[in-house]
C-alpha cells in the first residue's frame, strides 16, 4: 500500500476559505466529487456520521476523517492543507490545518486499515508535516506525500 494507490494529484488541494469543521467536511465532499466522481452530499453525510462517533482530529494539527461508502471499488484519499487552522475537536484541542480523508468500500477490511496506517504513520512524522505546511502548492504537496513513504521505507 502506498500513496499512489490511494491518492491522485487532483485529490490534493490547498483551502483558503475554510472557517469551521463543518465547512471543511463540505469542502472534502466537493473535492471527492471532483477527484473521484463521488456524490458530495453522500460523502459529507458519511463523514459527519463518523465524526458523531468521535472526532478524527488526531493531534498536532492533523485530522484523519474517514468513512465507508457504497459504490467504491477501492480505498481512495483526499489531502487538504488549510491556510487557517480550524477547530476539529482534536484530542489535544489544537486546531487542524492538515486533513487527510480516506474513503473505503463498505466491505473493505484490511486495505482500509493498511491505508489508514500509512496515512497515520506518515502524518505522525513532524518533519513531513513541516514540509507540507511550508509548501502551499498542490503538486508539491502530492510530491512530498509520495516521496515521504519512500523515505520512511528506507
Amino acid at each position: 500500500m502506498n500513496f499512489e494507490n490511494i491518492l491522485t494529484p487532483s485529490a490534493v488541494k490547498v483551502l483558503s476559505s475554510t472557517t469551521s469543521k463543518k465547512r471543511l467536511v463540505t469542502d472534502l465532499g466537493d473535492l471527492a466529487a471532483i477527484a473521484y466522481g463521488l456524490e458530495a452530499p453522500t460523502v459529507v453525510e458519511a463523514l459527519l456520521a463518523r465524526e458523531a462517533l468521535g472526532p478524527t482530529g488526531v493531534g498536532r494539527g492533523v485530522a484523519l476523517p474517514h468513512a465507508r461508502l457504497t459504490g467504491l471499488d477501492k480505498v481512495v484519499g483526499l489531502f487538504v492543507l488549510l491556510d487557517k487552522p480550524v477547530d476539529f475537536g482534536a484530542v489535544d484541542r489544537q486546531p487542524v490545518d492538515i486533513a487527510f480523508a480516506l474513503f473505503a468500500p463498505e466491505n473493505a477490511g484490511v486495505e482500509h486499515l493498511k491505508a489508514l496506517a500509512l496515512v497515520s504513520r506518515t502524518l505522525r512524522d513532524s518533519g513531513v508535516c513541516a514540509k507540507l505546511r511550508a509548501n502551499p502548492n498542490a503538486s508539491t504537496l502530492y510530491t512530498i506525500l509520495t516521496e515521504a513513504e519512500g523515505a520512511q521505507a528506507a
